[in-house]
């Protein structure tokens, strides 16, 4: 992803961005302005048209591989789960979003036992801890198999312990039979923190030639997020 940016109404919904993740890694994203990280969210899943910049998954610039490999899991405003929901619910709900293809067997009942998240399944969403929330969500973003790409808005919003989802990001993008690139927009980079990571803005870095910064694209490598252009609005599903 190249100088990616979003024009607002007043200013830049998301300043101009560049950042590079592949197959078998976590990054971490930092933006103080939740808009922006949202913002970010829906870009780099092919929801939300940016005005400018360019990114491309698997060496593809067509924006239907790109929605079919990705998944944008806890969008404040967009896609986080209504808390009148239970937990039954929310599952039974986001499994018929599931591509008709893949839908065979995955009735909320058998999914939540197989998942074990038998013991929360008649909680309000509003009710689950931190880390169940992030385990039931990415869990559920993971129910369609085509999903290789894993975009988290601001998952550190529900709590002041990294633990809390680091580590289960952490696993999903290690998992080495089914390794995923995995996105988390945070409001800052957890102390201690030694992996990669970029901020929104970040573009600005690069010299006035447009050399790109070091978090730019390699397309050598298979499966990173590289450049694209001409992106089309399309609702979160």
């Amino acid at each position: 992803m190249h100088h990616l940016s979003v024009n607002g109404r007043r200013d830049k919904l998301l300043p101009a961005t560049t950042l590079q993740v592949k197959r078998g890694e976590l990054l971490l994203v930092s933006g103080n302005r939740q808009d922006q990280r949202t913002a970010l969210a829906l870009a780099l899943t092919g929801r939300m048209k940016p005005s400018s910049g360019r990114f491309t998954w698997d060496g593809s610039a067509r924006i239907k591989n790109l929605r079919q490999a990705s998944a944008v899991v806890d969008a404040p405003g967009v896609n986080e789960p209504e808390q009148h929901l239970s937990v039954r619910d929310l599952v039974t709900e986001d499994l018929a979003l599931v591509p008709r293809r893949y839908r065979g067997g995955l009735l909320s009942k058998p999914w939540l036992k197989v998942n074990r998240f038998e013991d929360i399944a008649g909680l309000w969403t509003e009710q689950l801890t931190a880390a169940r929330r992030i385990h039931l969500l990415t869990a559920l973003a993971l129910a369609n198999p085509a999903t290789d790409l894993l975009v988290v808005d601001s998952p550190d919003r529900h709590g002041a312990d990294p633990a809390d989802w680091l580590t289960r990001l952490e696993d999903l993008a290690h998992d080495a039979g089914r390794p995923l690139a995995v996105v988390a927009t945070v409001t800052s980079i957890p102390a201690g923190w030694d992996g990669r990571c970029a901020a929104i803005g970040n573009a600005a870095a690069t010299d006035p030639a447009g050399i790109p910064a070091e978090d730019d694209i390699s397309p050598e490598q298979p499966g990173a997020l590289e450049s694209f252009e001409a992106l089309e609005t399309e609702d979160v599903k």
